[in-house]
């Protein structure tokens, strides 16, 4: 037979008959589920059992750095309901080989050299003995629900089987975790794992020689599924937890993917494996093709590259390391980047006005680390030095020759503008670059301070920054390209993922979640019960409710940051729209004195100051709800996302932020905009209808609920127009 596969998989047989397939995608820099793998695995496994006789095992592996990328995402995300039959087709031609693989009759081994999530840990899985190659970086897992889909080319069937129907939805294919080798195996997703590459090759070969009638558990007489078949008594009697955990965490958000992995679980672990396959693939299909998918996977992943790959970056600059950070301030903010910065190999000074409040910032990074040893992610000797890169101290000389200031004090500008000249002054290098952690203070002003304000940028991080993956880059009027390009370099290094902003009040991340929560508090002034609002936020996929957060944040905070908008609209000469919500936070703090739960008392009470959440304060309910008024559950969820999106689509025609990708990011990692919508400006572009569709609804909320809702003129020209925001 011709072997054209050889482009894709090469064949290399050794004197005792294993045949080791290699897969090296020549047009591909990592080995994905194209349409040419597609026949080059066809035609890999047609060769393999017309030579069966001559054959002893396989060993399938891979000649890129990583083993198998998973699926061809950019089909995926374009796929629409019209592509159902194409997208079943190709789930079922890998079906159908990888088990042709399996029922080969010989032993087949996986020598997993690398990374393989999705598609490329299913290639694996379709082999009788997995063996990980324990490489710094490696990520091994079915990761495919944290973009809308599932594991569609077996991986929910084989992992049902292998593992048991509990152990499968909860350790690997329901919350799509990514593990280390180490962890694969203690999971039993992998059953070696080796130091070697060579080490490797000899353990699947040995196997190989050991095993020579290997099969898959579920292919010999008498198999049962690990924990029992749902009909069983003994799983059917703890099995309606997993659904109901399911929906616990989702809190009625509208995401499909989690829930149809579980019912490709229970349902398939009911029939024989040919019916779970097919099963499997109808839910796999449903959730391709449908919009959910499409957002998520162009957010959390294409847009989300564009990002981390610096698509804002200067590019005119080398990449600079930051080898020595002065960081000013110790308090929380201060103290946890201290602790980022010196996890990334930095040596860092943490500079407070006591010697008592520099060492219990410094304490902030003994927690976490110490909290890392018990869990066993790091040794005492990494804790040590990570530790021992710190420096704590009450003087500012300590600071000299650091090539990056990160000052965060206080939130007032005066005070920020008096710090940076006392380190500008002692620093003694010219070269340092300045930045400000500020949530919404002006970074030009601050950089008046200083003899080189191209130096001084702002680095936005948030609570808490060992957790909050993103960082809004500031740039003020004078920051240079340069100054851009090494604080981009440093988010980098810090492995957080930067968004480039433009230094007005309130940047992009406040300013869009300050409209989802305006919007939010304002049902309860309008007369909705304050649970029903919260219900909404969650229903409608935010994180937590907007009392909840509200309480969180603190209103006098809130309070202050509603100033600032108010004062920044009437410098600019543009209206300022007030919201429902001002006169009942003005009333939570002069009437009731309810600011929040650092003091122990909000929107909700507590069992003490910064204590756990009891329940909403009564109050509220009492003054506030009117069941008579009629705002549709529909309207109130969308009101928020409605809200949010459109400031995030007037920081995008303003310039404030750039790029989609950015405003998409920003908005999912930094406010928690519902990951489904696949960012604020795609919730425009995905609504029912695009751009006009999203336009008509805006028009409809605004003339129900006010001037809130009024879309800029650029967005309604280009709905009329028929176009995206790319």
């Amino acid at each position: 037979m011709t072997n054209n596969h050889t482009d894709v998989i090469r064949w290399e047989q050794d004197a005792d008959g294993v045949v080791t397939v290699t897969i090296d995608d020549p047009g591909q820099p990592t080995n994905t589920m194209t349409d040419s793998m597609a026949v080059a695995l066809r035609l890999i496994v047609e060769r393999l059992e017309d030579e069966k006789d001559r054959i002893t095992g396989v060993v399938v592996t891979s000649g890129k750095d990583t083993f198998f990328a998973g699926g061809d995402l950019n089909k995926l995300m374009n796929a629409g309901p019209a592509d159902s039959a194409e997208i079943a087709a190709g789930l079922d031609h890998f079906k159908e080989s990888f088990r042709r693989l399996e029922t080969l009759g010989r032993p087949v081994v996986a020598a997993i050299n690398g990374t393989a999530l999705g598609g490329g840990f299913e290639v694996a899985l379709a082999t009788h003995h997995r063996i990980a190659l324990d490489k710094k970086g490696s990520l091994l897992g079915l990761p495919e629900v944290t973009l809308g889909v599932l594991p569609g080319a077996g991986g929910v069937t084989r992992v049902v089987r292998m593992l048991g129907v509990t152990p499968a939805i909860l350790n690997v294919v329901g919350q799509g975790q990514r593990m280390n080798p180490s962890k694969a195996l203690k999971v039993g997703i992998v059953d070696e794992v080796v130091a070697t590459a060579d080490e490797m090759l000899a353990r699947a070969k040995a196997w190989i020689a050991e095993n020579p009638d290997a099969a898959q558990p579920w292919d010999r007489k008498g198999y049962r599924i690990p924990g029992g078949a749902p009909s069983s008594p003994a799983l059917a009697a703890h099995l309606p937890a997993v659904p109901a955990n399911v929906r616990k965490q989702l809190k009625g958000a509208p995401m499909p993917a989690p829930i149809a992995v579980v019912a490709t679980a229970v349902e398939g672990a009911q029939v024989d494996i040919d019916t779970a396959f097919a099963i499997e693939t109808r839910y796999c299909t449903n959730l391709i093709c449908g919009q959910v998918s499409a957002n998520m996977i162009k957010a959390l992943f294409f847009d989300l590259n564009a990002v981390n790959k610096g698509q804002t970056r200067p590019t005119d600059y080398p990449e600079r390391r930051a080898e020595k950070v002065a960081v000013l301030g110790a308090g929380m903010m201060g103290a946890a980047i201290a602790y980022v910065a010196a996890l990334s190999g930095a040596e860092v000074v943490l500079r407070d006005i006591t010697m008592d409040a520099a060492e219990r910032g410094k304490d902030y990074s003994r927690r976490l680390l110490d909290a890392s040893v018990a869990k066993g992610r790091i040794d005492e000797v990494k804790r040590d030095a990570v530790l021992g890169r710190i420096l704590a101290t009450d003087n500012i000389a300590d600071v000299k020759d650091a090539d990056l200031v990160v000052e965060a004090v206080f939130e007032d500008v005066e005070l920020k503008k008096k710090v940076l000249a006392e380190v500008a002054a002692n620093v003694g290098n010219d070269d340092v670059l300045l930045a400000s952690n500020t949530s919404a203070l002006p970074i030009g002003e601050m950089a008046s301070a200083v003899d080189r304000p191209d130096n001084v940028i702002g680095l936005h991080f948030f609570s808490p920054v060992d957790k909050m993956p993103l960082v809004e880059v500031v740039v003020g009027e004078s920051t240079s390209d340069e100054a851009l390009a090494r604080a981009l370099d440093f988010v980098k290094q810090i492995r957080k993922t930067p968004i480039v902003v433009k230094d007005v009040y309130g940047f992009y991340a406040n300013r869009v979640i300050a409209k989802f929560v305006d919007e939010a508090l304002s049902l309860v002034a309008e007369g909705m019960h304050p649970a029903s609002a919260e219900q909404a936020a969650l229903q409608a996929g935010f994180p937590a409710g907007a009392l909840t957060l509200f309480d969180e944040i603190n209103m006098k905070t809130i309070a202050k940051i509603r100033a600032g908008f108010i004062a920044d609209a009437k410098s600019r000469g543009i209206p300022f729209v007030p919201s429902a919500s001002y006169p009942l936070v003005d009333r939570m703090l002069e009437e009731f004195d309810r600011p929040g739960r650092l003091e122990g008392r909000g929107f909700y009470e507590y069992d003490g100051p910064a204590g756990k959440r009891l329940g909403l304060w009564p109050r509220i309910a009492e003054d506030y709800h009117r069941p008579f008024v009629d705002i549709p559950f529909d309207d109130a969820k969308e009101r928020m996302l409605v809200a949010a999106a459109i400031e995030a689509y007037q920081c995008y025609d303003e310039g404030v932020i750039t790029t989609v990708a950015e405003a998409n990011i920003g908005s999912i990692m930094g406010i928690g905009f519902p990951a489904w919508t696949g960012g604020a400006l795609q919730y425009i572009n995905q609504y029912n209808g695009g751009l006009a569709g999203f336009v008509a609804r805006a028009d409809q909320l605004r003339e129900r609920y006010g001037d809130r809702f009024v879309v800029a003129g650029s967005l309604r020209a280009s709905a009329a127009r028929g176009e995206r925001l790319l």
